[in-house]
């Protein structure tokens, strides 16, 4: 498997824009999740980000804190999700990110974490609650074991911290599109486009836009404002969970394949051709 900066070369180098989908491990089990996985990369995803559930959410909504929930109240465990990711890992093309709060890395302590989640393949870490003035550590600590940090920017971000915060993450810049929580949205807001110009002023790596994108029209709407990326989140979870697991899981190959063809040329929609 490749990195998340290697995938995104060869995917500008061919002019597509990436697709993204996000689900949480566990819900509505770890059985569900590892087949997700493959339907998910089988069907145009060009990185996967798996959130493990976590009891004290800060950037989650409604939709994916519910999914936590589930997850927790069943039982999930970190262990027992990176023991899925490292079976699951060796048949994917998509590189795996991590979506994880910071208190389970401190707790097992970052080294021993870094380890760990490299061992079962995983490729790079979103962590949400860590701002920008304590990244430094967990970045340097990444590079030794091949994991890319990916920072986030708000969209109150100003020029000069959008500056600092794209000189530090790492694989891609990891765009907000919305002030507050994750959850679906009607209309993309509009400072996302001029976001992006500010943000193209100040940095060459590849961004990509997530919150609130749940329609092919809004991922076809951030590409064209000039995204790397389009991430996926809510939609997905959202999906999943509804009606029995088989059912959730035909929901988000359908919603997988409408997503990934509304970013993608025509000459070039062929499921999983990246």
């Amino acid at each position: 498997m490749t990195s998340i900066s290697q995938r995104f070369q060869f995917l500008r180098d061919n002019n597509q824009c990436a697709f993204i989908p996000f689900i949480t491990a566990g819900d509505p089990n770890l059985e569900t999740t590892k087949e997700a996985l493959r339907i998910l990369d089988r069907n145009g995803a060009d990185f996967i980000e798996l959130g493990v559930p976590y009891s004290d959410p800060l950037a989650d909504g409604p939709v994916i804190q519910a999914a936590a929930t589930r997850a927790l109240e069943k039982g999930t465990k970190l262990e027992q999700v990176l023991e899925m990711v490292k079976t699951v890992t060796p048949d994917l093309e998509a590189p795996i990110i991590l979506f994880i709060y910071y208190n389970p890395i401190l707790n097992r302590g970052i080294r021993s974490f870094l380890e760990q989640i490299a061992s079962v393949g995983v490729k790079g870490l979103v962590v949400p609650d860590l701002p920008l003035e304590e990244a430094e550590q967990l970045i340097h600590a990444a590079s030794d074991f091949g994991i890319e940090v990916i920072l986030l920017v708000a969209p109150t971000s100003s020029k000069d911290r959008i500056a600092a915060i794209t000189q530090y993450s790492q694989g891609f810049v990891y765009l907000v599109s919305v002030t507050g929580v994750t959850g679906v949205r009607s209309v993309i807001q509009e400072r996302v486009k001029s976001l992006l110009t500010e943000m193209r002023s100040v940095t060459d790596k590849p961004i990509g836009v997530g919150f609130g994108i749940s329609k092919p029209e809004q991922a076809r709407q951030v590409m064209d404002w000039g995204a790397d990326a389009v991430i996926v989140g809510s939609a997905f979870v959202q999906r999943l969970a509804t009606g029995t697991p088989e059912q959730g899981l035909q929901a988000i190959e359908q919603l997988c394949q409408e997503l990934k063809a509304s970013i993608t040329p025509p000459s070039l929609q062929k499921v999983g051709s990246v």
